[in-house]
């Protein structure tokens, strides 16, 4: 792994670099009149854009904001097409290769081949592993209140001004992490940077924790993260310790739900309460499952059902709650649908 990253933006930035960031960008919204309307001409604007990272001149867009309701209501900042465009190329040529291997193994965000179902798995590997050696423990559960809004933007850009080298790429680094319309403070939901940044931010966290305090049983996935310790003292211990370098170095507070307690509780983690021996869904997860049955059984009686969207959700869910023990639920809710036989399902649990 390279000790810091320089002299590698023009090496990185080429036509096809681009051309395959606009396919990344558009994945997902390729009927949207953004995309239709750079694709009527695109090899004009990719040439463009090109030119005006080539120079030095590209400066971006301007955010749009809406606000979401699910999980909870959140604004949503989002930038105009030929933007998601450079970030998507940014990301996938200097943070991933140059970044992401400098993050623990056991952080599970924004990265290739990891994820919310691998970091359930991993954590009660992990508390079986506790059990097994200590019979009981405690368990050290934290998040950062208002993360995304609190993050402090000098701080981050001191983080990764430590790697990266080359001029270039440090000026449209800048660009992403001050030029958000924001205050000195936050970093912009929906951003494709802002989930990477936001990683990147609780590495130095991560490092502590596993090499200084030799925390073996740790997880993390973005701001949410476990620790496991074999006695409430050295939980006490942990927590005023993890509270002391988030205010101190990171400069954010931990959410008040942040707390230890004995490992019997299970944990509640990317969706799952997680028991050593099995896993249930989060309440929220059914909640959301039924309403959108409901909703479904209501446009199929109308005729307006728009079945491929109802699959696609469905599937989504089935292959989710597979990963807890929950067969009699997802029998009990596919008995509710009035299409059901149109929808896979097996009929025996595995």
């Amino acid at each position: 792994m390279p000790h810091s990253l320089k002299e590698k933006f023009d090496e990185h930035l080429t036509f096809d670099a681009l051309l395959e960031a606009h396919k990344r960008a558009s994945k997902t919204k390729k009927n949207s009149k953004e995309v239709l309307n750079f694709e009527i001409d695109l090899e004009t604007h990719l040439a463009n854009l090109y030119k005006k990272l080539k120079d030095g001149t590209y400066k971006m867009g301007k955010y749009r904001e809406f606000i979401i309701h699910e999980p909870k209501e959140r604004i949503i900042r989002s930038l105009p097409y030929i933007d998601r465009i450079v970030h998507q190329w940014y990301i996938y040529e200097f943070i991933k290769p140059y970044m992401i291997p400098r993050l623990i193994q056991d952080t599970f965000a924004c990265i290739d081949g990891r994820g919310t179902h691998l970091a359930v798995e991993t954590l009660q590997k992990y508390m079986r592993r506790m059990r097994k050696k200590y019979t009981s423990y405690y368990v050290v559960k934290c998040d950062i209140k208002g993360f995304f809004y609190h993050i402090d933007k000098d701080v981050l850009y001191t983080m990764l001004k430590r790697i990266i080298r080359d001029p270039k790429i440090l000026k449209l680094t800048k660009i992403f992490v001050y030029e958000d319309g924001l205050e000195e403070k936050g970093l912009p939901i929906g951003n494709y940077t802002s989930q990477y940044f936001a990683n990147i931010y609780l590495n130095g966290l991560d490092h502590y924790l596993k090499e200084k305090l030799r925390v073996k049983y740790y997880v993390r996935y973005m701001d949410d993260f476990i620790a496991l310790v074999p006695t409430l003292e050295e939980a006490k211990e942990l927590l005023s310790k993890i509270q002391q370098y988030v205010e101190e170095k990171l400069h954010l507070e931990l959410n008040q739900k942040s707390r230890y307690y004995p490992n019997q509780f299970g944990i509640d983690f990317c969706g799952f309460e997680i028991y050593e021996d099995f896993r249930k869904l989060r309440l929220r997860s059914k909640k959301k499952i039924k309403k959108k049955i409901k909703k479904w059984n209501q446009l199929y009686k109308a005729g307006v059902l728009d079945f491929q969207e109802a699959l696609l959700s469905w599937n989504a869910w089935i292959a989710h709650s597979n990963h807890a023990s929950c067969y009699r639920l997802q029998n009990k809710l596919y008995q509710q649908i009035e299409f059901r036989e149109q929808l896979p399902f097996r009929k025996e649990p595995e």
